[in-house]
């Protein structure tokens, strides 16, 4: 008999262009050992240099999907990305609900790496409501934590640890916050769990192929408590991961903006 696998879902978008959303989290679940499955809940027409159309999946169909894969599949884990639309994330939710979902990933996705809104300011509040208590970690960037707390984005690591501990209030048990669009040599991510802060910090690497970093790292994270490891296992790991993935990016030469960080480095 077969060993179990282990199986991780995306709730998300999808990137016509492949970079991001759907098609990088996939990329990245095949990279770290995980077999992935999906509910897409957007389609994006989308490249390297932006975004110029944004079709919204009808929540009923997003139902269905979550009712098709969880019915039948052993799911470990699960990552949500953009979620475009108020009636989106509430059919989501519902859906969480109804299969007893808790191994939950939130990547709360608002603006894509071109400057493209993904979210519209009228879901902002629906998703503090309605999902953040529903994950065991989000993982906002900078402006995506300012912009759930109504808040001006951290410039110090102190300011990120406050606006952490803000977040973990409306729900979610860990709260990891990352810091790829700050300042200095060092991109330092902050991880505020049940055992308290940790900082996790790689080199910046100057590159502008950094299309779908933030789709990667949560996905990787998710990637790594399908398999079973804790969740500061898998946090690190995915850090690292991210890291060589970003990179390696160079090595690729795709498209004419910001291209994708390259998720298959140990195998290309």
């Amino acid at each position: 008999m077969a060993a179990s696998t282990a199986i991780a879902v995306t709730i998300a978008g999808s990137d016509s262009g492949g970079g991001a959303g759907i098609q990088a989290d996939l990329k990245t679940f095949s990279a770290l050992g995980v077999y992935g499955a999906s509910v897409i809940t957007a389609l994006t027409a989308q490249n390297t240099r932006g975004v110029t159309g944004i079709h919204d999946v009808p929540p009923a169909f997003i139902a269905a999907q979550m009712d098709a894969v969880f019915a039948d599949l052993a799911v470990n884990a699960v990552k949500i990305g953009m979620l475009s639309r108020p009636e989106v994330i509430e059919a989501v939710a519902e859906g969480l609900d109804r299969h007893w979902l808790s191994t939950v990933v939130l990547d709360p996705v608002m603006v894509a790496a071109s400057g493209d809104r993904l979210l519209v300011p009228e879901a902002i509040e629906q998703l503090r409501a309605r999902l953040l208590r529903r994950a065991l970690l989000i993982t906002p960037n900078l402006p995506e934590a300012a912009a759930l707390l109504d808040d001006a984005p951290a410039t110090s690591l102190e300011a990120m640890r406050e606006q952490a501990r803000a977040l973990r209030d409306f729900g979610p048990r860990a709260v990891l916050i990352k810091g790829g669009h700050g300042e200095g040599p060092d991109s330092v991510d902050v991880l505020l769990d049940d055992e308290g802060f940790l900082e996790l910090s790689a080199p910046r690497v100057a590159t502008r192929n950094t299309h779908g970093t933030g789709c990667t790292l949560s996905s990787a994270i998710t990637a790594g408590l399908a398999r079973g490891q804790s969740l500061r296992a898998a946090v690190s790991g995915a850090k690292a991961y991210l890291t060589l993935a970003i990179e390696a990016a160079d090595g690729l030469a795709i498209g004419h903006g910001h291209g994708p960080v390259h998720h298959f480095h140990a195998w290309w």
